[in-house]
């Protein structure tokens, strides 16, 4: 069952942190007419004061703005006044100075001179008023022009100085405290200007980065946001071209499954590894190292593009290159062409690895040809991609490919500064029993050590060890270094990056600084959607489509599942199929159906442990199925729950009236008959005069003599009231009214809609 909750005045006006009595205020100015803080505030009126809201602090910007350009061009052509006796003895004088030579010389005694004796006692008196006057004038010579703003002063700049000096480095979430000191100003301000913009706020509240910015601009300082929290000596360390040096391209093997991804991984493993008779690589480093005849290569090992895709979607950049491998035997199947959008959308260069060419059913030419419908024409047909054909099982092609590996290196020209702090991405972490947080990184830049101080998203540590793809300890590690570290104070997520800093001080202050970052992003983003939150998403208009990400077994099951789907769709309601694919529910999926507000939907599949915890942590709904047939009937049922109901009325009652009472505190009460049917207190009833409808209300009141009545039947006597109404006469007919909600199915709506 789903529960309709309906949003009232004064609870949109909590969210929008104004008052009740200014939100009313709004609303009248909009053209609607609400009673009082209690009526509904419904979805046309939500879309009128975003969209106010919105001008206002457009409105506000640009005033600010042009305010800010006259004061400046103001500034470049005044000089500042001197005084008249400034200019004759070249001594500047502050303004108290000037003040007290004022008021001692206007005030200072005469001098003794000598009295002939014929000469009187004179009483030399001074006014009070010319003292007054003489200060004024001479203060207003001082400066000017009229008196500033009492914030104007705090941020005026001397003619000719920068405007570098104007600006304030703010991240999200500040506190008004933090942004009253970053300004030099008092937090009272501060917060008299964000009620001034119909902010209600306190000292220790956060604000987002619209209120900062718009508060700055009040105070005439620009916003510079600070994207991700370092240190500031890491921050000032630049990279000369004399300082870089050619570093291993990092590359990352994708494609659809069984077409040999993990049979290539394993063969150069095999053969091109040193060190291998050692005990080979570790398989949990997440990635390796390979000591080719050219040069290093570093190889990310990823299931496919699920961690490409997450590693993504936090920011990180680590691939260089992306090595697509294709069966020779099959098709480009609907994973490969996932592959190839995600790492097109990351500007990284492809070269495809056509594998199992030892097959008798080998047809290479039939691969590039479905590779030209997704734009990678190959190099023997005049396009630009890099295609080997190998064998991962006999190794036919294999070295081949990793020289096209280098020479597109090479091409790349990647290098890296490894005299410096290092820097890097987080690929995998782990919670080890005996060893703690584990995490694998790569290092991009700069050299790591053991006992380097270091960040990575809201978690900070010290190395305490550093182990390579081999498996054996190493004291540092250079650019294009996978590592595996231990020592994080927590695990954090792929893609986070990794950064050293100086000392352990310094790595606590980020690490604080980032974790309350973290919460304040939790608690304020979007709530996931769920199948009983639709109805109440749509009635805001929010939300107009049932987004879903399928996932099935084979894909015809899956083209099959979405074209039924698909034809629910109506003119209010529609199934938007976001994403669907082949294969077990995973980390990629959740973080689309997230971001995308989607329902995911397994057909003969089931997530995997990762994707199970994401989806827990992000609130996003698995539901699972065997029998397409319920997948249809739950859709079905959700779509029909969207509709609104289709509302019938009925008369269930006539009344005449036949006597009014007057009844303080009451008012009007009908002495009526019931003709017909029955009326119950609270029914609705329209008020019918010479066969004219003149109001529409509600049973207030019903009474049987002085006894109150739930019902009265017909051929019985009763007092009614109607609420808010009074202009009632003898002969009035109350008609009582029944309204009926019938629930909407889709069929009819379908059938409409085709």
């Amino acid at each position: 069952m789903i529960i309709i909750t309906t949003k009232r005045i004064y609870q949109a006006a909590r969210e929008y942190q104004l008052s009740s009595e200014a939100m009313l205020k709004i609303l009248r100015e909009l053209g609607f007419e609400p009673k009082n803080h209690m009526s509904v505030f419904g979805p046309e009126m939500g879309v009128a004061v975003d969209k106010k809201i919105q001008e206002e602090r457009e409105t506000v910007k640009r005033e600010i703005a042009h305010k800010k350009k006259i004061a400046t061009e103001a500034a470049k052509k005044t000089q500042p006044a001197r005084a008249p006796f400034e200019k004759e003895s070249g001594v500047s004088l502050d303004k108290q100075q000037l003040v007290k030579l004022i008021k001692e010389g206007l005030h200072r005694a005469p001098k003794k001179r000598k009295k002939s004796p014929h000469q009187k006692n004179v009483i030399r008196t001074v006014d009070q008023k010319e003292v007054e006057a003489s200060l004024k004038r001479t203060l207003t010579a001082l400066v000017g022009t009229k008196k500033p703003k009492h914030f104007a002063k705090r941020v005026q700049r001397e003619p000719g100085e920068e405007n570098e000096g104007n600006f304030i480095t703010v991240v999200e979430f500040m506190t008004v405290s933090e942004l009253a000191n970053l300004m030099n100003v008092k937090a009272a301000e501060v917060i008299a200007k964000l009620m001034s913009l119909g902010v209600m706020a306190t000292v220790n509240q956060r604000l987002d980065m619209d209120a900062i910015s718009t508060v700055a601009m009040e105070f005439g300082f620009d916003v510079r946001e600070e994207m991700e929290l370092v240190s500031g000596d890491l921050e000032t360390e630049t990279d000369t071209l004399e300082q870089m040096e050619p570093r291993a391209p990092i590359v990352t093997i994708m494609g659809h499954v069984d077409h040999g991804k993990t049979s290539l991984l394993d063969y150069i493993r095999r053969s091109n590894v040193v060190g291998s008779e050692s005990g080979g690589i570790t398989q949990h480093i997440g990635a390796y190292e390979v000591k080719f005849k050219d040069g290093p290569i570093t190889f990310i090992d990823t299931p496919g593009h699920q961690a490409f895709t997450a590693m993504r979607a936090r920011g990180a950049q680590v691939t260089d290159i992306v090595v697509l491998v294709v069966a020779a035997d099959d098709n480009v199947m609907p994973q490969t062409i996932e592959a190839i959008n995600h790492a097109r959308a990351a500007g990284v260069p492809i070269i495809v690895a056509i594998n199992k060419m030892d097959l008798p059913a080998a047809d290479a030419e039939a691969v590039k040809t479905q590779l030209t419908r997704h734009n990678l024409l190959v190099e023997d047909w005049g396009g630009k991609t890099i295609v080997c054909e190998i064998s991962a099982k006999t190794g036919i092609g294999v070295d081949h490919l990793l020289e096209m590996i280098l020479l597109q290196a090479e091409m790349m020209e990647l290098r890296a500064n490894p005299n410096r702090r290092a820097t890097g991405v987080v690929l995998d972490a782990k919670l080890d029993k005996g060893r703690g947080p584990v995490i694998n990184v790569v290092i991009e830049s700069g050299t790591l050590h053991v006992g380097d101080c270091f960040v990575t998203g809201p978690q900070c540590g010290k190395i305490r060890a550093m182990y390579n793809d081999l498996g054996e300890k190493v004291r540092e590690a250079k650019p294009s270094t996978p590592l595996q570290l231990v020592g994080c104070s927590g695990l954090p997520q792929a893609g986070d990056t990794f950064i050293a800093v100086k000392d352990e001080l310094v790595a606590k202050e980020i690490s604080q600084k980032r974790q309350r970052l973290k919460r304040e992003h939790d608690i304020r983003k979007k709530k996931p959607v769920s199948l009983s939150e639709i109805y109440d998403r749509i009635q805001e208009g929010s939300i107009k489509s049932l987004n879903l990400v399928l996932k099935g077994d084979v894909d015809g099951s899956i083209e099959a599942l979405a074209g039924t789907l698909q034809k629910l769709s109506t003119d209010e309601v529609k199934v938007n199929v976001i994403h669907s694919g082949v294969g077990a529910i995973t980390e990629s999926d959740v973080l689309l159906a997230s971001a995308s507000q989607a329902i995911i939907i397994g057909f003969h599949v089931r997530p995997d442990t990762r994707a199970s915890e994401i989806a827990s942590r992000e609130g996003v709904e698995i539901h699972l199925y065997r029998v397409i047939y319920e997948v249809e009937e739950d859709v079905r049922k959700a779509l029909e729950g969207l509709l609104e109901p289709e509302i019938v009325e009925s008369v269930s009652g006539t009344v005449e009236v036949r006597e009014l009472f007057r009844v303080p505190k009451l008012g009007v009460i009908a002495g009526c008959f019931v003709r017909t049917g029955s009326v119950k207190r609270g029914s609705n009833a329209r008020v019918v005069r010479d066969g004219i409808v003149i109001y529409d209300g509600a049973v207030s009141s019903l009474r049987r003599f002085k006894d109150d009545a739930r019902e009265v039947d017909a051929g019985f006597e009763c007092g009614i009231g109607i609420e808010n109404f009074q202009d009632l006469k003898v002969g009035d007919i109350f008609e009582i009214i029944e309204i009926t909600k019938i629930a909407r199915k889709l069929d009819s709506q379908v059938s409409a809609s085709s």
